[in-house]
């Protein structure tokens, strides 16, 4: 195999090793300066000893960590129910959307109606509408605040996820709805076997980017009295005077997310190299 290959093709492969190595070289470099003048510039500005006494007390973090800890747990949970929600909903939208004929017109405009209205409310709005207005009503009997803070997460992302999913239905070629119909698959087989799956490929980066976005947005279900990581680092910094336990459910929330980050990065990057294949200078 490597026989086959000519000797310019062979010099052109090790001058873009070489290329990488030193691109690879010199963005660590740059890192690292680029870190050591902001450590500096940080650790010399007049207040800094004051600051990191206030936000980075290592004994007010040690202290707080149980009870910040203890609440993640409550927003990893809200998250988990939140994201199937999130996906039950959003697809149903996604294929009302969808739908053809002039029969469907109401369902249409409903889910556009619906869309349109939660994605121009801020979550936080949405939260003190779901989690002081509904109760108010005493439709159901008392339910904590993170099952409220779970139903506001719900239809705020559900209306984002429905218009990404739609646009990677939109985009899935009529071609091959043709094809499965020409098949004998019915209207719903078809969006189920083949094009759902297609777009959900096509939109799994900004699907993601969605899961991230709520991964962050959970903790705002403190303001419904939820004794999540932020109220709890609340509660703590109350007690202690101290902002310490702020900053240790920050880092806790991105350690939270960090995988799902990375994993978006790495699938936005394959899907742009599988588009680009052959189209590299």
């Amino acid at each position: 195999m490597i026989d086959s290959v000519s000797t310019i093709e062979l010099e052109r492969r090790a001058f873009r090793r070489t290329r990488k190595r030193r691109s690879i070289l010199v963005s660590v470099l740059s890192t690292l300066v680029f870190a050591a003048v902001i450590a500096v510039i940080l650790v010399n500005s007049p207040g800094w000893s004051r600051v990191s006494e206030t936000f980075f007390d290592p004994a007010v973090a040690i202290d707080a960590f149980p009870r910040v800890i203890e609440g993640l747990w409550l927003n990893i949970q809200v998250l988990f129910a939140a994201v199937i929600g999130v996906a039950i909903l959003g697809t149903l939208l996604a294929v009302t959307r969808t739908l053809k004929g002039p029969v469907f017109t109401p369902l249409r405009l409903l889910a556009a109606g619906y869309t349109d209205i939660f994605r121009g409310i801020p979550v936080l709005l949405v939260l003190y509408l779901v989690g002081f207005g509904i109760p108010g009503l005493e439709l159901t009997g008392r339910m904590p605040a993170q099952f409220w803070g779970t139903i506001a997460l719900i239809l705020c992302y559900s209306a984002y996820v429905a218009e990404v999913l739609r646009a990677g239905i939109d985009a899935v070629h009529p071609s091959q709805r043709l094809a499965a119909r020409s098949l004998g698959l019915s209207h719903g087989k078809t969006l189920r076997i083949v094009v759902l799956p297609q777009a959900v490929r096509k939109v799994t980066p900004a699907l993601m980017n969605d899961f991230v976005s709520m991964q962050k947005d959970v903790g705002l279900i403190s303001v419904l009295g939820a004794v999540d990581a932020v109220r709890a680092a609340q509660i703590e910094v109350a007690s202690s005077y101290n902002f310490t336990p702020y900053v240790l459910a920050g880092i806790l929330f991105v350690l939270l997310s960090w995988p799902f980050i990375r994993l978006t990065d790495w699938m936005t990057a394959r899907a742009q190299k599988r588009e680009q294949i052959g189209g590299t200078v």
